[in-house]
């Protein structure tokens, strides 16, 4: 049996095409019967292998296949016995020698004529353009989407995120601009707002509810409130609980802007004090830091401890029922509802008050109206200390205890808005499309969540869809996460998490592996990596930690979420490229040997070894340019299956062969061509040769879209004049007989043109048959039309469009509508064009 090397994947090219060669048979007598051998398939090699790579290797029922992680491998080693091709080698080599095939020169016995026609045919067999294919589709691939801001530290990500069904993503600085500005607050019972441009603190004011602000963004004289002591309390402490700085940097043209450094939730409350005069550069010398408390993910809030020395003085126009002017001062802030339930007291009427149930459930209400206007709403409190309640070296989290323990002052709420970042609405909508599901993680509040969610389109604008979006503290009742029954059918519903601790977003990716989906995780922090590294796909977004970089497979260098739909689709792109490459070679080997093979068994007749070897050199030449080729990505996420492979290139393998063998019986018994085509052996090799190196060379085409009719998606056009050149190059050496006898210019048109005949049948038969092969043959009932129904299904909450042409909305269901399937596929290619180009709209 032949053995033979295959190594696909790297840069290499195949080290070896045979290591051995069978020992020919000596003892076949003339009147013997003569075995087929085993032409079958491993089953067990089929069952276990799923991706490209690996069904290359189940192909040749490989005894070793190690490959990378993903859909589609890179880099895979197969190591002998090929059954598959060696079986139908072997035979054929003893069916030559068992039918007396010989050596047209006669330079050579048939015995060895025979094994030299079988180790061509084998290095012929495999595909040696397989490894640059897919290392210049990836490479290429790297280059589009560095272009488009993305990083890719490991090439395997290419290949997964092809089948990328869901992205969880953050929402401030990747959905939002994260460029946030006071626009309202609420303090000591009474609503503001806060009028203003960006960051510059010279324009705006803050002034009483409802005020409407002038062009120059000043209130009235009676709407304005930068003077009220309750708001300059409030703005006061908070302020001093910031540790964000504002200042005056020169941009790239030269200009001077505003410009905050520090956390973007910070900002908007540095600035809209500035607005009424308070900076932190005079206040924190009379109030200089003791203790600072960094933001806790389980508490959500934060707290500076400032020192009084100021002789004993509050800072200027504060009211004094809030007693800054304490020798220690505990300034804290954060989420509304932490920092509510830890409040004893409140500022009302320039007094503070006892804080009850009641009064909690209208600050409830009050928040929940602002956050359900898209808004971000932070809460101020702070604490009068005569003492430190704390050692300095007691933990972070004892501190932050010992300063709750005694209960806060609630002073007020400042709410931000975070723009929607322009483009990520259409994104979203393209990535629904491509039947990508967006989840937003956050840490938000649910109503903010929710509402800024609508606007993007993550839930339906009219709410109909709010109960998909949950705090995250239902997915940890108790202080203990949900069984994995509960936990998966939550998040197999829910589009928004809100109030999201760091270790929420590794339960939900852990979940959502759990129920098949391919995830993607973004992430910026050090607490962020564990949900990286366990995310099928680890995308650190601009400005990420190392940390976070390091456990990425994906980087981001720039703002914001388009660049990562991008890449998705670049990445299925990649796909289609080395699928239709894998398809088409498989087929042409399929049609390879069951020519030769017949050729051989039926009419004695061989093909001299110099043409197969001609042969597979050009097509593996011109394939190669199948790397840059235009292919529109596909509308699902890619799941590639080598039952779906072998159905689809045993179709087009089945049509070349009837093809090839009519070619020969219309030669053989009629006048289709010249009469030295029966009275030249070299001759019907040369015009044999002929007829399937060009039919070979136009299967790409047919491949590129084997569900469409060719012209739906137009070639790059290098691949067009690779093609060309080479069946050019084909005729030229055929019809001046360098390799062989020279064919007539007659028969060199017969054969151009019956080649192009049956491109255009199988171009269209192949759009019925691939479809019913690709549903199973026989389908179950259960699938029957199943493609139409993915089409139009809903899609997170919405109605799916469907493609609108020839791909899936006819809706194949097997041999009982086959002839209708073929008349919807005429019509549909009659507009082809026009629905094609509708239905790539949706793809940047």
């Amino acid at each position: 049996m032949i053995r033979a090397l295959l190594i696909a994947g790297g840069a290499s090219a195949f080290q070896q095409a045979t290591n051995g060669i069978s020992k020919v048979s000596t003892a076949l007598h003339a009147r013997q019967p003569i075995m087929a051998g085993n032409w079958k398939l491993n089953p067990s090699s089929v069952q276990e292998a799923d991706g490209l790579a690996k069904g290359m290797a189940a192909l040749l029922d490989s005894s070793t296949c190690a490959v990378s992680d993903g859909p589609m491998c890179t880099e895979v080693v197969v190591f002998p016995p090929f059954p598959f091709i060696a079986s139908v080698v072997d035979d054929l080599e003893n069916v030559g020698v068992g039918v007396g095939a010989q050596d047209p020169d006669g330079a050579s016995p048939s015995w060895l004529y025979m094994i030299l026609i079988s180790v061509t045919l084998t290095v012929a067999a495999i595909p040696e353009g397989l490894p640059l294919t897919v290392t210049i589709s990836l490479s290429t691939g790297c280059a589009e989407m560095v272009k488009e801001h993305v990083l890719m530290r490991k090439i395997a990500a290419v290949e997964t995120l092809g089948s990328c069904a869901i992205i969880c993503t953050d929402k401030t600085g990747t959905l939002t601009e994260g460029k946030m500005r006071c626009v309202k607050m609420h303090c000591a019972g009474a609503d503001y707002e806060v009028s203003g441009k960006g960051f510059d603190p010279t324009h705006g004011s803050i002034g009483a509810k409802d005020a409407v602000a002038g062009d120059d963004l000043a209130f009235s004289p009676d709407d304005d409130r930068k003077d009220d002591p309750n708001v300059r309390g409030m703005l006061t402490s908070a302020l001093l609980c910031c540790s964000t700085t504002l200042a005056q940097e020169e941009d790239d043209a030269g200009e001077l802007k505003w410009t905050p450094k520090g956390n973007s939730s910070e900002a908007p409350i540095v600035v809209a004090a500035a607005k009424i005069g308070i900076w932190a550069k005079e206040l924190e010398p009379a109030f200089p830091r003791a203790t600072e408390i960094p933001f806790s993910s389980s508490r959500k809030m934060m707290a500076i401890v400032t020192k009084n020395e100021n002789g004993g003085q509050p800072p200027a126009n504060v009211p004094d029922a809030c007693k800054l002017d304490a020798p220690f001062v505990a300034h804290v802030k954060g989420a509304p509802n932490y920092i509510i339930e830890a409040c004893t007291t409140m500022l009302k009427d320039g007094a503070m008050v006892p804080i009850d149930a009641a009064a909690k459930a209208k600050l409830y209400e009050v928040v929940d109206e602002l956050s359900g206007q898209a808004l971000r709403v932070l809460a101020i409190s702070c604490r009068p200390l005569d003492t430190l309640p704390y050692a300095d070296d007691d933990e972070v989290e004892d501190k932050l205890t010992a300063v709750l323990d005694g209960g806060l002052q609630f002073l007020g709420l400042v709410a931000s808005i975070d723009p929607e970042r322009q483009g990520v609405k259409d994104a979203i909508d393209t990535a629904s499309h491509a039947s990508v599901r967006t989840v937003m993680i956050t840490g938000d509040y649910l109503k903010t969540a929710q509402a800024i969610a609508r606007n993007i389109s993550i839930l339906n604008p009219d709410g109909s869809q709010d109960k998909d979006a949950v705090d995250c503290n239902d997915l940890r009742p108790g202080d203990e996460y949900l069984d994995e029954t509960d936990m998966d059918a939550l998040t197999g519903r829910v589009n928004v998490f809100a109030r999201a601790k760091p270790e929420d977003k590794l339960e939900i990716v852990k979940s959502l592996q759990r129920q098949g989906w391919v995830c993607a995780m973004t992430g910026d922090g050090v607490n962020d990596a564990p949900a990286l590294k366990q995310a099928h796909i680890g995308i650190a977004v601009e400005g990420s930690t190392d940390a976070a970089r390091n456990a990425a497979d994906i980087v981001l260098t720039t703002e914001g979420l388009a660049p990562i739909f991008t890449a998705v689709l670049e990445s299925r792109k990649i796909f289609q490229r080395v699928y239709s490459y894998v398809l088409y070679r498989i087929s042409a080997t399929i049609q390879i040997v069951l020519v030769l093979s017949l050729l051989i068994f039926i009419w004695n007749q061989t093909i001299k070894p110099l043409y197969i070897i001609i042969l597979a050199l050009f097509n593996d030449l011109t394939m190669i340019t199948i790397s840059y080729d235009n292919v529109i990505p596909s509308r699902s996420p890619e799941q590639p299956t080598i039952n779906k492979l072998l159905r689809v290139s045993g179709v087009f393998g089945a049509l070349m062969t009837v093809q090839s063998l009519l070619f020969m019986i219309l030669g053989t018994y009629t006048d289709f061509l010249t009469d030295r085509f029966n009275d030249s052996d070299g001759y019907r090799q040369a015009v044999l040769y002929l007829q399937i190196s060009l039919s070979i060379e136009g299967l790409i085409f047919a491949t590129r879209v084997p569900e469409a009719p060719c012209y739906s998606s137009a070639p790059v056009w290098s691949l067009v004049v690779s093609v060309l050149v080479a069946n050019v190059l084909v005729t030229v050496i055929v019809g001046l007989g360098l390799l062989g006898k020279e064919v007539a210019i007659n028969d060199l048109v017969i054969v151009w043109a019956y080649d192009v005949v049956w491109f255009g049948i199988i171009d269209l038969l192949k759009i019925p048959l691939t479809m019913t092969m690709e549903n199973h043959f026989p389908p179950p009932p259960s699938r029957l039309g199943q493609r139409t129904a993915e089409s139009t299904a809903e899609f997170g909450g919405r109605a799916g469009d469907g493609l609108g042409f020839a791909y899936v909305d006819l809706g194949y269901t097997y041999l009982s509508d086959t002839a209708t399937s073929i008349g919807n596929a005429v019509g549909a290619c009659a507009c082809g064009p026009r629905a094609r180009e509708e239905d790539s709209a949706v793809v940047p």
